[in-house]
């Protein structure tokens, strides 16, 4: 794990939160999971960690990983922006840019 990628964990809202709530059982509630990341600064990271690690379980930047998997696999192609507004609020991607 890398310095910047260890800078934003300390900042998430879920540290010290027990980690089974982010993995629920299959058919479980998501809510209060996604009710942590609501307002989370970090949550543009989290997700963006999720997105580029192929992360399969679990609720990563507010998104179940159903709601991911409606993500357009690329985060520079235009409908990635609109998939994720229509999911959340506002997240910060400093990828989407990226060559």
């Amino acid at each position: 794990m890398d310095e910047n990628e260890q800078n934003w964990q300390e900042s998430a809202n879920c540290l010290g939160v027990d980690p089974d709530l982010f993995f629920p059982e299959r058919g479980a509630s998501t809510r209060e999971a996604k009710e942590v990341c609501r307002g989370c600064v970090v949550r543009g990271e989290c997700l963006e960690y999720a997105l580029v690690n192929g992360e399969k379980f679990g609720i990563w930047g507010g998104l179940s990983e159903r709601e991911r998997r409606r993500l357009p696999p690329d985060p520079r192609d235009a409908r990635f922006d609109r998939a994720i507004l229509s999911e959340v609020q506002t997240l910060p991607f400093r990828f989407r840019n990226s060559a």
